[in-house]
């Protein structure tokens, strides 16, 4: 008869394999009840811990799954690079999946990962996936969300993100001091709680301004900015949009048309990726430092696991606002 192995003591426990794993570790994120039925069907089936086995493969690199929505967007990008560093450095792999938005392929992904035994993950989500969320919790493997909250257990999975509200409050209040009045906010998908929040700052600081605000909402692109530059001059002599890559499309745009950014018109991004100071003029941006923000959500798993700290349920890091030409025309491009 064939020796009992982890897979048949999931089974029988109706856990994944992953929840086994934790379980023959004494990890503190299984769940004492979960922890009792999978060692009384161990005793049932006479499955037997092979610690020799065992010690072997805990002497191998350690893995971190790192899912993330949207790869082509350099954001996110420049985050997954920054926490697959600081992973290494701690002599821990990423195993990386990029989710392109698509809800479904995130359970794929998520799925996977739990049955190839990562020991926790950091996830940037898609959203509408409550599902994958409730299969890490059925699993017991640390996740944390970062950059978007989409499950709101955040005792369970615990959030961190940027300051985006505050963020939206600098960049409007520095268009305002250079002048600027109808300002409007470009792109975001509407009702997503990310476009929200980065929206609230500008809504709040325009109210208190007794300004009215004006806002479009649509795909966080290029394509969008550059359209939107189309309908804006004479319309408005500001603009705050959602991403950088809106900005981008809104400076090459209104360039496009004759329009001098910086001088008659006034532009401001979000996220500060790299080619935001490079553009011509180059594009002013809320600032959110996505390098250690990469970092800290690295350390910040790498506590979890190592010394069983959890992170707070919700953090915020600080934001700055970096000004280039595209906001102030004294500024050099």
């Amino acid at each position: 008869m064939a020796r009992p192995t982890i897979i048949d003591v999931a089974k029988a426990a109706g856990v994944s394999k992953s929840t086994v794993s934790l379980v023959l570790q004494n990890s503190p994120t299984v769940a004492s009840a979960t922890r009792e039925d999978v060692r009384r069907v161990m005793a049932e089936i006479g499955y037997v811990y092979n610690r020799a086995a065992a010690n072997l493969r805990s002497s191998q690199v350690g893995l971190i799954g790192l899912v993330i929505n949207d790869l082509r967007n350099p954001f996110f990008t420049e985050f997954a690079t920054s926490v697959q560093m600081a992973l290494s450095e701690a002599g821990f792999a990423a195993v990386l999946a990029n989710t392109d938005e698509d809800p479904k392929l995130q359970q794929r992904a998520i799925a996977g990962m739990v049955e190839h035994g990562v020991s926790a993950l950091i996830i940037s989500p898609a959203y509408g996936d409550e599902d994958a969320f409730a299969l890490l919790e059925r699993a017991g493997v640390p996740a944390l969300q970062v950059l978007r909250k989409v499950s709101d257990r955040t005792d369970l999975f615990p959030f961190s993100v940027p300051d985006y509200g505050n963020g939206g409050a600098l960049a409007t209040r520095h268009l305002i001091e250079e002048g600027a009045r109808r300002i409007a906010f470009v792109g975001g998908v509407e009702g997503r709680a990310v476009t929200e929040e980065r929206m609230s700052g500008y809504l709040r600081t325009m109210q208190a301004e007794g300004l009215e605000p004006h806002v479009t909402l649509g795909r966080p692109t290029r394509a969008f900015g550059r359209a939107e530059a189309e309908a804006a001059p004479g319309r408005f002599d500001a603009a705050l949009c959602f991403n950088d890559l809106v900005a981008l499309g809104m400076l090459s745009g209104l360039t496009h048309k004759g329009i001098r950014v910086g001088h008659d018109f006034r532009l401001v991004g979000f996220d500060d990726i790299e080619e935001s100071g490079q553009s011509l003029p180059g594009l002013t941006s809320v600032h959110c430092d996505i390098e250690g923000f990469g970092r800290r959500s690295a350390e910040a798993i790498l506590a979890w696991l190592n010394e069983g700290i959890r992170p707070p349920p919700e953090v915020r890091t600080p934001v700055t606002l970096v000004i280039r030409g595209s906001s102030r025309a004294t500024e050099s491009a």
